[in-house]
């Protein structure tokens, strides 16, 4: 009799069997055992073919690694070593097959057999393979199979794998077939000869959280025909093939994934497939980031980050009919951006930002089409390219900055712009030639280094209030007529004279021209020498107090030397850069946003109004407006609400300032669930996407707009600087009085500016002392009681009229 190395321990409810016995073999052992009975094993290897078909534990009596089951060739049941058909539970064996044609470890019971702890080192067709309609648990067990697969799930089978490995599979590590569904936590599948994770058939489901494929020859992830896919926090990288490859209808859904160190495409998509990415990084990659072909092919990338590509390949390419969809993604360091090709093929982009492209940012061509919401473009050869017939979009509220040149339209194509803006473009702001066409509804063109809008060859494009300022070489250039332009204004284009006195014309002179008096059109890069009419008007850009005016009403206010100071060194950062800029240096870009602290009443609502139309006159805001509000104006009553109302408030400052007076109201100490916190959160990211548009100044009391900065980790470095405006002093009270007395044409004698002297030097400074506004209801009341007075006289003169005595200040 052979060595007694399996023992059967009874845990079931049988009375009448004896407790445990010993055996020699587990085909033995597992024999007698009935239901609920452990089977322990020994160290040892043992060469059998293994058949679990009853509710047993089976487990290495040492742990892991303790126990091999290696049955030789000619072994039943086809060669596969272990076969589960059972709800039992396999602990700490490890496997080894040899069968070329068959499973390692076969699983065919519907009961739910788990398998812990255990390693399968096998030359088979499959590792572990699910039959038809089984089910199983797979827990830190690892897979070696370099011949065939690692793990297969047959038809309506169930898997769960947890804390699993497949590794060194021949072909694909993980395929899920015929309407098997599988969930794996922390997986890791490597080194394998075919696709990492296989995913086929309709009604197949896999769902993978927190899994990592990397080194294998096939693609990452290989979904096709209806197959299913839900990944969430997983990363595939270091792959041969694509990241992740979808045909013929499949769907994959990625949720905080990562796929990098791809030489093909990081995604691949064709045949109707369906590609859902949300909070996913995709970078490092040799060709593309996604590729999508044919029609009813769709992506949709919520949140995403695409960058770093290692090839000279578009980043997303979207061809023969297929859909792209971006929302509040990130595309960066890449050759191009998107390319938008064939007719029936579109995309469309939503708050999304492109930067540093080494060509086109937007490539839109064969009949295309591309329609882009609140997006940013900075640091490219071409922002947007519209190349021929039929391609086109809408570009709503975009801004370009930085590029070559901004927008291209030729052969053709005839997309619409409407408030869009392009910021320092080398060449021309926006290109049209080749029977381009295009509709430019109020876009704005500055500082570029050529024309702002150079249309050629007769182009029939709209232009309608759209702005060229500060561009080297002209705002509009039409070498043809053709171009329409309704209400444009540029800085390079002189105010019409006034009108000259003409006298009637004698009966003896000839009758003028209709030309002679129409008024100017520009039909070259000169409006002042046009040489023949066209229906392109240019006005020049309506008129705003010059810098110097402004600044010197500013320095016109009582006291505030620091504060003066402060803004005068931001005027002259932002008029050195320019300079800079034109002599083509780099140039600083300095946050122009500022927060100002300080008592009500020390002027911080004047300097706000005195900033915008400063950086009006400079041309950096396009009107210079201020707009006031206060938490009533942004906090709503609801959730959702305050964004909106946030968001309507930022929209009316547009090409102006934004005050928020007593700002720190909006993240109370004690706010916890507060709404102000929304308003934060939304200002926070409008400040960031339209930084060129709006002048956001916040201001309050020192202490507590330390905390309102507090409030949201971005929000301090939106900022530029702090200006404390500090509380008036009795002299600079007894200045305001005086202005405010010769502003009305009232008179304050020497005792009376003395007793308003004393009157202010002894107020109370607390909480509610008003500063400049104290001063002013002071005047206000002097003058009420100087009424009271005079009006009791019966023939008052008119020094009696204007003049302040110190009776008239209040008791």
């Amino acid at each position: 009799m052979g060595e007694l190395r399996v023992r059967v321990t009874q845990d079931s409810a049988s009375r009448w069997r004896r407790r445990s016995g010993e055996y020699a073999t587990l085909r033995e052992a597992l024999e007698v055992a009935e239901p609920g009975d452990t089977v322990t094993v020994r160290a040892g290897l043992f060469h059998e073919a293994v058949l679990v078909d009853k509710p047993v534990t089976l487990v290495a009596e040492q742990g892991p690694g303790s126990v091999r089951i290696s049955p030789p060739e000619s072994a039943v049941r086809g060669g596969t070593a272990l076969t589960v058909t059972a709800g039992a539970t396999v602990r700490g064996l490890t496997v080894e097959g040899s069968d070329r044609s068959a499973p390692a470890v076969l699983v065919a019971g519907a009961d739910g057999a788990v398998l812990a702890d255990c390693r399968i080192e096998t030359s088979s067709a499959v590792g572990v393979e699910l039959a038809d309609g089984a089910r199983a648990q797979l827990v830190s067990c690892t897979v070696e199979n370099p011949s065939g697969l690692g793990v297969r799930l047959r038809a309506r089978s169930q898997a769960e794998l947890l804390d699993c490995e497949i590794s060194a599979a021949g072909q694909s590590g993980l395929a899920v077939l015929s309407g098997s569904r599988v969930r794996a936590e922390r997986l890791r599948v490597h080194h394998a000869g075919g696709a990492g994770v296989l995913l086929a058939d309709p009604g197949s489901l896999a769902e993978l959280t927190g899994c990592e494929v990397y080194e294998v020859r096939g693609s990452g992830v290989q979904a096709e025909a209806q197959a299913v896919g839900r990944l969430a926090d997983c990363t595939v990288h270091r792959v041969a093939g694509n990241g992740l490859s979808l045909d013929t209808g499949a769907e994959l859904e990625l949720s905080s994934c990562r796929v990098h160190e791809v030489p093909e495409n990081a995604a691949d998509l064709r045949g109707g497939a369906k590609l859902t990415m949300r909070q996913s990084v995709v970078h490092a990659f040799g060709r593309g980031a996604l590729s999508v072909w044919d029609g009813g092919t769709k992506v949709l990338a919520e949140g995403c980050r695409f960058h770093s590509a290692q090839g000279d390949y578009p980043a997303l390419w979207v061809s023969d009919g297929a859909a792209l969809e971006l929302v509040d993604c990130a595309l960066d360091d890449l050759p191009d951006a998107l390319f938008v090709l064939d007719q029936g093929s579109s995309a469309s982009a939503r708050d999304c930002s492109f930067t540093a492209v080494r060509s086109s940012a937007v490539s839109v061509s064969g009949g295309a089409s591309a329609d882009l919401s609140g997006c940013r473009i900075q640091g490219a050869g071409t922002g947007l390219w519209f190349r021929d017939h039929g391609s086109g979009g809408l570009l709503t509220d975009c801004e370009i900055a930085d590029v070559a040149t901004g927008v291209i339209v030729t052969k053709g194509a005839d997309p619409v712009l409407r408030e869009c803006t392009v910021r320092g473009a080398s060449e021309a702001g926006v290109y049209v030639s080749a029977q381009g066409r295009g509709e430019f509804d109020a876009v704005r063109v500055s500082q570029g280094g050529g024309f702002g809008f150079h249309v050629i060859d007769g182009c029939r494009t709209r232009l309608v209030r759209c702005r060229a300022e500060r561009n080297a070489r002209s705002g509009f250039e039409f070498s043809e007529p053709g171009p329409v332009a309704e209400g444009c204004t540029s800085d390079d284009v002189a105010p019409a004279p006034a009108p000259a006195a003409v006298p009637a014309p004698r009966t003896t002179d000839p009758v003028p021209p209709l030309a002679a008096l129409a008024p100017a059109v520009l039909t070259s890069s000169s409006p002042s020498s046009p040489s023949s009419p066209s229906s392109a008007v240019i006005a020049p850009i309506p008129d705003c107090r010059p810098a110097e005016v402004v600044l010197a009403e500013l320095d016109a206010l009582v006291g505030l030397a620091t504060v003066k100071q402060e803004v005068r060194t931001l005027i002259d950062l932002i008029s050195v850069g320019r300079a800079r800029q034109r002599a083509g240096l780099k140039a600083s870009s300095p946050r122009r946003h500022l927060v100002f602290t300080g008592s009500p009443g020390t002027g911080k609502t004047t300097v706000a109004r005195l900033y915008g139309e400063i950086l009006a006159a400079l041309g950096v805001l396009q009107r210079g407006h201020l707009v006031e509000v206060a938490r009533l104006d942004l906090v709503g009553e609801h959730i959702g609400s305050t964004a909106i109302r946030t968001a309507a408030a930022f929209d009316k400052a547009r090409g102006g300032v934004l005050f928020i007076d007593e700002a720190y109201a909006l993240a109370p100490e004690d706010g916890g669930r507060d709404f102000g916190r929304e308003a934060i959160d939304t200002l926070v990211k409008l400040m960031e996407d339209h930084r060129d548009e709006v002048v956001v100044i916040v201001a309050g009391y020192t202490a507590e707009m330390e905390r309102f900065l507090a409030a949201n980790p971005g929000l301090s470095s939106r900022f530029s600087r702090t200006v404390t405006f500090p509380d008036y002093t009795a002299d600079e009270l007894l200045d305001i009085a005086r202005a405010q007395a010769a502003e009305h044409e009232y008179q304050l004698d020497e005792a009376t500016e003395a007793a308003l002297h004393a009157h202010f030097t002894g107020l109370d400074r607390g909480a509610g002392f008003g500063n400049g506004r104290t001063a002013r209801q002071v005047f206000e009341s002097m003058i009420e009681r100087h009424a009271s007075r005079v009006a009791q006289l019966a023939d008052p003169t008119t020094e009696d009229l204007q003049l302040l005595v110190p009776a008239d200040l209040p008791g």
